[in-house]
């Protein structure tokens, strides 16, 4: 009797696994490398964005500024002078500008108008603030009088005398201010300016002939 003919069966791969389901794996992996990349390209852009904003922040924003103290061009509304004396009074357009991104606000001040030496008017500036980026608009009414000079400094009475006759009249305007900026609500930062001006007269035509600030 014939044997039976043994049927013969192909051999497995040594590993147990098909060779298609290896290459599934070995591609999830790669896809999942690839995402983890990608997330730490976002994440680095994201931190050096983050680290921009804040230095441009800390920089632009935070950084403050000494506010500017100037006077403008005053208008004459009277003046009368004589040999060596005068009497006249102004007003004075002061100007406080804020160039930070918080207001200043700022404490009541004195503005002095002085011959020389000697003080021949002053006027008041109230306690009030700039806003941020902007810049406060103070009128300032004055009257001067040599009358206030100093009687005993001849010299200065002659110099006086000797401009008075070329047809001028030179006033030194200066005062300080001090304030403090707001940032973000939060943050202040003490801030005093400083006003120191000089100014020629046209006294006959009783105008504003210069005006120089430092």
């Amino acid at each position: 009797m014939a044997e039976k003919a043994q049927q013969v069966y192909p051999l497995a791969p040594a590993n147990g696994a098909p060779r298609s389901d290896e290459d599934g794996l070995a591609m999830e992996k790669e896809a999942k490398r690839k995402k983890r990349v990608k997330l730490a390209i976002y994440i680095g852009v994201f931190a050096v964005f983050q680290v921009i904003v804040i230095l441009v922040f800390g920089m632009v924003i935070m950084r403050v500024h000494r506010p500017k103290f100037r006077v403008g061009n005053l208008t004459v509304q009277n003046l009368a002078a004589g040999t060596g004396s005068f009497n006249g009074s102004f007003v004075a357009p002061v100007r406080v500008k804020n160039a930070n991104f918080g207001p200043y606000k700022y404490e009541a001040t004195t503005v002095f108008f002085s011959y020389g030496r000697d003080v021949v008017g002053r006027a008041d500036v109230t306690k009030s603030k700039a806003n941020f980026k902007s810049t406060k608009k103070i009128d300032l009414e004055v009257a001067v009088s040599s009358s206030n000079l100093t009687a005993s400094d001849p010299a200065t009475v002659s110099k006086l005398s000797g401009e008075l006759g070329s047809g001028t009249l030179t006033l030194r305007i200066y005062g300080n201010m001090t304030g403090k900026v707001e940032l973000m609500l939060i943050f202040k930062k003490r801030k005093s300016t400083f006003m120191d001006c000089t100014m020629v007269i046209n006294v006959s035509a009783k105008s504003v002939k210069s005006l120089e600030c430092k």
